[in-house]
């Protein structure tokens, strides 16, 4: 794990995943799909400890977010007759 002075911590792919404690596929397949955001170097990924905490607290990454404003927006143009 590696620390920046005043900044958030970067972990590697397995830092992440012994953290998190779930297995490799399930963390790349979250990665996939937006649910955590991580930045590709070499052959892995690097994550910063403040997403991790994010995405353990519930709180819905960028797609997933968008995914929930079009069924936010869908509800009312229902209720709207459009």
């Amino acid at each position: 794990m590696v620390s920046l002075k005043g900044e958030d911590r970067v972990l590697t792919t397995n830092e992440a995943i012994k953290y998190l404690r779930i297995s490799k596929p399930t963390f790349l397949k979250y990665i996939r799909e937006g649910r955590i955001r991580a930045i590709k170097a070499g052959n892995g990924w690097r994550i910063l400890h403040s997403e991790l905490l994010r995405f353990l607290k519930g709180e819905t990454g960028t797609v997933e977010r968008a995914n929930n404003m079009k069924k936010v927006g869908d509800r009312f143009d229902e209720k709207d007759g459009a």
